[in-house]
């Protein structure tokens, strides 16, 4: 037997050789511990900072006591505790093995994974943050979950599935990399398709099922029934106004709806949610009778009127003209915004054709109506003008109420081409009331009427075969006509000039003129007056001379047609 310089004998070393290879495969090693192996060990001490590990080496080994410790700061690891670590190093400096139970945990990890896999078998994760092109997960290592594979539809905002579990498969994974990439559309996929084929079996026009608002457009909701998804058009959310399908739903709303038309072979299913409903204006007749005093809300103005919701689905149009008894309303938003709450009376209504009729200004009296009493014919007004027309001027008689003076109404004797040249808008004038008419909203009014007409007394100032002065104002063919009074104005026949036959007036008087001239005839209901210069120059003395001198009927004969060109 050989001894060595310790004492030992040969047979001593290969008896203890064996002893240590019996004892590392007994803790899980392979006789001789290699590095980045994982191996069995017992906690035999526990310090500030480190826990050491017997694993069956000639030394302790060491894991740092974090390793072992929770969320909270717990730790979880005795003296006596099993456990499995990684040999990172045989010695460091003290002398002792280097260990990692963190590194050993995420190896086993890998492994059960791989093993996965293989397996073709689901990992839980959660999703812990943000990265290039998708989200981290935790499945006990970091994963890769792509935005693409995150669900079904593409997904704008990531962030909402930050900090939720869920299951996912692994489709793709390279353990030397360190690299796992995960899916959770496919899993989704895969449920959709089983919830199809019964979803199917329910869909028929008619049916009423339940559903998840999948996602809002501008001109709809598409609504998941179960695998399949169904268009609930913006038109077919309410039977009244809806501006966008997000004032009605948000998305993963549940919703009860009724399938409207649904195609087998392109699988597109429309559907309703006011079909559910009954329509409102099937008995809109009977709950809104003509003559029905409403209110409601302002939804729309248009240059004809504005439309007013009386209830959901129920709308009435108030033509502008229906606005105010007054005002003349250029436009609804003068006197009304969307929005404002307003009452209405009804004027008519069609259910069949989904109208109704509504007035505003019905609310209040017709201040027409009351105008009678107020102003009786005959009576007199004050007010100022408010417009100068071709026709006539406007003068106000109350708030939105204007009398009309008609230019024939403006002066019993001027002739006037335009009322502008009297008047002009503001100033202050007195009138006559002389109609109202109620049904047309029209108010006459005459400003000649505040005096007598002088035609009705001119014969007792002027009589017949009496001598007046005048002045010529104007020279024709036929005669001249000579002012006799402000704005009275007769006509001295051709005829009538001289005694000796005059071929042409203008040789015998011309405009500006003073004339010394008979009356010979006064017509007040035409306002005409016949006059004569002759008659002063023979010294007739009388009418009755003038017609015997005349001949009698041809004398009168003579007359008329006098007065016809005088007409002309």
């Amino acid at each position: 037997m050989s001894i060595d310089t310790q004492g030992h004998t040969e047979e001593h070393e290969e008896s203890f050789a064996e002893l240590f290879e019996a004892s590392l495969k007994e803790r899980g090693g392979e006789g001789v511990l290699k590095e980045g192996e994982v191996v069995k060990g017992t906690v035999i001490q526990v310090t500030k900072d480190f826990a050491i590990v017997d694993v069956g080496y000639k030394s302790e080994g060491q894991v740092p006591l974090a390793e072992f410790t929770n969320a909270k700061g717990e730790t979880l690891v005795k003296v006596g505790d099993p456990v499995e670590v990684l040999l990172e190093s045989r010695e460091n400096e003290t002398g002792m093995v280097v260990l990692s139970k963190e590194k050993a945990d995420k190896m086993r990890i890998w492994d059960e994974i791989s093993a996965a896999c293989e397996r073709d078998e689901l990992v839980h994760g959660m999703i812990v943050g943000r990265v290039k092109g998708g989200l981290s997960v935790d499945i006990g290592v970091k994963a890769f979950l792509p935005g693409s594979q995150v669900d079904i539809r593409p997904v704008r905002n990531l962030d909402q599935f930050i900090g939720k579990d869920f299951d996912f498969k692994v489709i793709k994974f390279n353990k030397k990399r360190g690299n796992i990439v995960l899916s959770r559309r496919v899993l989704l996929e895969k449920q959709r398709e089983e919830l199809k084929k019964d979803t199917l079996l329910k869909l028929k026009e008619g049916a009423i099922l339940k559903g998840v608002v999948k996602n809002l457009t501008d001109y709809g909701a598409f609504i998941d029934l179960g695998g399949i998804d169904g268009l609930l058009h913006i038109t077919d959310m309410s039977w009244g106004r809806v501006g966008h399908p997000s004032e009605v739903f948000n998305v993963g709303d549940e919703v009860r709806v009724v399938v409207l038309k649904f195609d087998p072979q392109t699988e597109r299913v429309s559907l309703g949610l006011k079909q559910i409903q009954e329509d409102p204006w099937h008995r809109a007749d009977e709950k809104y009778p003509v003559g029905t005093r409403v209110k409601g809300k302002i939804v729309s103005l248009t240059d004809y009127g504005a439309f007013i919701e009386i209830e959901q689905g129920v709308e009435g149009l108030v033509h502008v003209s229906e606005m105010s008894w007054t005002k003349r309303v250029k436009h609804p938003s003068k006197l009304v915004n969307v929005g404002d709450e307003v009452e209405a009376v009804v004027l008519d209504i069609d259910p069949k054709a989904k109208r109704i009729a509504l007035g505003m200004k019905q609310i209040e009296p017709n201040p027409w109506t009351l105008l009678e009493d107020k102003y009786p014919i005959g009576s007199v007004i004050k007010g100022q003008i408010r417009n100068v027309t071709d026709f006539g001027v406007f003068v106000g008689v109350e708030e939105g109420i204007d009398g009309l003076v008609h230019v024939s109404d403006i002066s019993w004797t001027q002739r006037i081409k335009h009322p502008g040249e009297i008047f002009k808008k503001g100033d202050e004038v007195e009138a006559v009331v002389l109609n109202i008419d109620v049904e047309n909203e029209r108010f006459s009014l005459g400003i000649k009427q505040l005096h007598q007409d002088p035609w009705d007394t001119l014969a007792e100032r002027s009589p017949i075969g009496s001598v007046v002065k005048g002045k010529v104002t104007k020279v024709t063919d036929f005669g001249a006509f000579v002012e006799i009074e402000e704005g009275i104005e007769g006509l001295v026949h051709v005829s009538e000039l001289r005694e000796e036959r005059v071929e042409k007036p203008s040789d015998v008087v011309k405009e500006g003129d003073e004339l010394e001239v008979k009356i010979i005839d006064i017509n007040t209901v035409d306002r005409k007056i016949a006059l004569s210069a002759k008659a002063v120059l023979s010294g007739e003395a009388d009418y009755r001379d003038y017609m015997r001198h005349q001949g009698g009927d041809m004398g009168k004969a003579r007359l008329g047609d006098l007065m016809k060109k005088f007409n002309r």
